[in-house]
């Protein structure tokens, strides 16, 4: 397990981690998600103690490598962790499996024992054949096979990758995924790999840490941080297109919750309603994915009519754009349906996935 408490790091004025702390099973592929400059690669500079920290601790497996309050820094060649860089950070001169093979050769190991695992390890990452050519030689995914080869030899504890695919197109970037979650499984070793590309965390992350200007906002599997998100920052962060975010105002007439969002006013269901006069704001935001939203030709509950703005049609998907006033929306939807921008349409919220958040805090203030 790896156990990061209290992790604080400032770069002159600018706090690039505040308090951040994490617990990562043995095992796992941990993912470290946000925009750039949210702190993440910080992160990981500090596990491989590439970087000194200003405040807090890190603990590998049963090591204590950093400590401010002990007065510990443990030296980076002396932690079982290999890292893997965007940019691959391969030797140009030396071929693939001298580059492969440098870490064992660092260490002092014999030639015929160096030529034996890296042969392993080529075979494994299927490179076989690329041994004797160079770095210029070849494809961006050749490239990133044998820095994954550079890496696994050393057999470490922790892999710390760094946005290792951002450097490939989107197909192959694609079939890496496949590969990198298949390769990570077989070997076993507990992964942390920083991206700010959400799909690719969503596909290959045991767990996520989203993390925003420095700050953890949400740590949770690929499905609660999606259908449950903790407060707005990771509610529109995480979701492509992001959720529909409306802000209104909650009043109480009648006996009944209403909620205006200025494109319309919706009345959630009697213990809805409760729960939210029970949290105590009147400013409320509500939130709804666009895979939630469907179109329909009678009225019922929670039905609304606005006019289609704008279509985007995405492979197999259709992305409209409604519209009602100044307020608008995007909702999923089938190729098949019939929409003409121009058009009034009715949709319908599925109210099972309506999410509610404190406008002026940006908080959750029901988890379902």
């Amino acid at each position: 397990m790896i156990v990061i408490e209290n992790l604080s790091k400032a770069y002159g004025k600018t706090v690039a981690v505040e308090d951040v702390s994490l617990e990562i099973e043995d095992g796992e592929f941990f993912i470290l998600l946000g925009p750039s400059g949210c702190g993440k690669t910080t992160i990981l500079l500090c596990i491989a103690g590439l970087i000194n920290v200003d405040n807090g601790e890190i603990q590998l497996g049963k090591t204590l490598v950093t400590s401010t309050k002990h007065s510990v820094n443990i030296e980076t060649q002396k932690r079982e962790v290999a890292m893997v860089f965007q940019d691959y950070a391969l030797y140009p001169h030396k071929t693939v499996a001298d580059n492969i093979g440098f870490p064992l050769k660092i260490r002092g190991m014999k030639k015929d024992e160096i030529k034996k695992k890296v042969n392993e390890i080529a075979q494994f990452l299927d490179i076989s054949q690329l041994q004797d050519r160079k770095p210029g030689q070849l494809s961006g995914g050749q490239r990133q096979r044998v820095a994954l080869g550079r890496a696994i030899i050393r057999r470490p504890q922790v892999f710390l990758m760094d946005e290792p695919l951002a450097n490939l197109d989107a197909k192959l970037r694609v079939y890496a995924r496949v590969e990198l979650k298949k390769l990570q499984r077989e070997l076993g070793v507990t992964t942390i790999y920083v991206t700010h590309d959400q799909v690719e965390a969503m596909t290959i992350g045991d767990r996520i840490a989203i993390l925003n200007e420095g700050r953890l906002q949400q740590v949770g599997t690929p499905e609660e941080v999606y259908d449950h998100p903790k407060n707005l920052f990771v509610a529109s962060f995480v979701g492509s297109p992001p959720m529909n975010l409306l802000e209104g105002t909650l009043t109480e007439k009648n006996r009944r919750i209403m909620i205006d969002t200025h494109m319309f006013t919706y009345n959630p269901k009697k213990e809805m309603g409760k729960r939210l006069v029970n949290a105590k704001t009147a400013e409320v935001v509500l939130g709804i994915r666009p895979e939630h939203i469907t179109f329909v030709k009678k009225k019922r509950e929670a039905t609304f009519e606005a006019k289609v703005n704008h279509i985007e049609l995405i492979g197999r998907e259709l992305f409209v754009y409604v519209k009602r006033g100044e307020k608008s929306l995007v909702v999923i939807t089938s190729p098949n349906q019939r929409l003409e921008v121009g058009n009034d349409v009715l949709f319908a919220l599925d109210e099972e996935r309506i999410l509610f958040f404190d406008r002026k805090t940006g908080e959750a203030l029901i988890c379902h």
